[in-house]
């Protein structure tokens, strides 16, 4: 069963970084099996009050492979570089 981690970036608090992460993360992704399904863009609320700002989901075959990726040497300093740069939620 495929596996899904979702982003919500808040905030960008660090320009510099966040635009290295940007171009470093899309080849580590790729290397685990991930695919990109969203990237932002425009959202409609249909129910609730949730309003995310900047949704980023991205698919893993399951749930193994999902957490080699985050779990991985080649994700961690981006990663690191991430949580420096932004302000938001990941589920």
């Amino acid at each position: 069963m495929s596996a899904y981690f979702f982003f919500d970036v808040k905030e960008i608090t660090d320009e510099a970084k966040m635009a290295e992460y940007r171009q470093k993360v899309f080849p580590v992704v790729e290397q685990f099996g991930g695919k990109y399904r969203v990237v932002g863009g425009e959202q409609h609320v249909l129910e609730g009050d949730w309003q995310p700002t900047f949704p980023v989901i991205i698919e893993f075959e399951n749930v193994e492979k999902a957490r080699r990726w985050y779990d991985s040497p080649e994700y961690r300093d981006l990663k690191a570089l991430r949580l420096a740069s932004t302000r938001g939620n990941m589920v």
